[in-house]
């Protein structure tokens, strides 16, 4: 069997990172198509958008979908974003983001006196309503009286799926699931969401559930990461706890991301999320870490995980011993930390 998988590099540092990642990938040795799609920023100053009015259709023609950055100081941020992942998420409704924080050993950490075991836990972000719905607009605009609208929307289904499959993988971890919250402020959308928590802890006798305040989980995180195991959070309290997580695991070099539709047959997207760097693109000294993390995490999604564990076994290997990128202490460049987690990969297959 040949796993399809689209490749969009994107803008910024985002192919060089993703080079590396199916590098690591066609180390293993399985079968797997690499059709490559040049959307992002220059494909939007040649037509006017970030990807065709037919990338939807084409995705979804496609097993999966490893996506480098997207991004450029030539296209408003709210553009780039709206026109290429958003809608993607959106258009193929990847309901859950699943963001992984683990330290590896060998990883520097700002977190002092901490270890791997002590900061490994999951995030599982609502993806497509929440706070970036897109609902909203503008009015009476460059006036005085301007106003602008931007709605967060909850529905119960929303909500119900997406805390449903984070009780699910904390059951098949260490049994503790986190909710992010904000219903003490938040009379409407978060009261609902504690709502659909408490509701679907029924069905969960083994999982221990708390529901904790976005702002106090924030300071737990870094206090005592080894207390958290699953976290479920809304669209945008999953975005920013997980960027506190990128930095707790070494930087956002290191983190990786997978949005999918569980129980669904649409392709996954896969990511890293440390953006498109445009300050230090094409120097060949972005960490490709977070990538092939991704790519890891895209092999299990395509039910290899035999090929996804030892993927990730060679990464770890890689950031133990060496080499590294200067982010995380070290001065290999972005080749030379691909072509090391390659060599891993193979020897452990031979």
């Amino acid at each position: 069997m040949t796993h399809r998988v689209a490749v969009v590099p994107g803008d910024g540092v985002g192919p060089e990172v993703i080079a590396e990642a199916r590098k690591t990938v066609d180390a293993l040795c399985l079968s797997v198509a690499w059709p490559e799609l040049p959307w992002g920023s220059a494909f939007f100053r040649e037509h006017g958008r970030m990807m065709p009015e037919d990338a939807l259709d084409t995705l979804r023609g496609h097993d999966a979908v490893l996506l480098g950055a997207i991004g450029d100081p030539s296209v408003p941020d709210h553009v780039a974003l709206w026109d290429t992942i958003l809608e993607i998420r959106q258009g193929l409704d990847l309901w859950a983001n699943l963001r992984p924080c683990r330290l590896l050993a060998g990883i520097p950490t700002p977190l002092a006196g901490r270890s791997p075991d002590d900061v490994d836990f999951l995030v599982v972000r609502e993806n497509t309503e929440g706070e970036y719905a897109g609902v909203g607009g503008r009015s009476h605009r460059r006036l005085d009286s301007e106003v602008a609208l931007e709605t967060s929307v909850f529905t119960r289904a929303g909500v119900r799926r997406v805390v449903r499959y984070a009780f699910e993988l904390a059951a098949s971890r260490r049994g503790t699931l986190t909710s992010a919250t904000k219903s003490n402020a938040s009379r409407f959308g978060y009261v609902l969401w504690d709502e659909v928590v408490e509701e679907t802890a029924a069905e969960f006798d083994g999982v221990r559930v708390e529901r904790v305040l976005v702002d106090a989980l924030a300071a737990r995180m870094v206090r005592d990461p080894a207390s958290i195991d699953v976290v479920v959070a809304s669209n945008l309290f999953g975005d920013i706890l997980t960027d506190l997580a990128a930095a707790m695991q070494g930087g956002m070099g290191m983190a990786a991301s997978a949005n999918v539709a569980p129980g669904s047959d649409r392709p996954g997207v896969f990511e890293p999320v440390h953006g498109s760097a445009p300050d230090i693109a094409g120097q060949g000294i972005a960490n490709p870490a977070g990538a092939i993390w991704s790519a890891s995490l895209m092999l299990e999604h395509l039910g290899e995980d035999e090929a996804a564990g030892d993927l990730m076994k060679a990464l770890e290997t890689v950031c133990r011993e060496g080499p590294r990128t200067r982010d995380v202490g070290g001065d290999a460049t972005t080749a030379e930390v691909g072509d090391a987690v390659a060599a891993a990969v193979s020897a452990s297959r031979r």
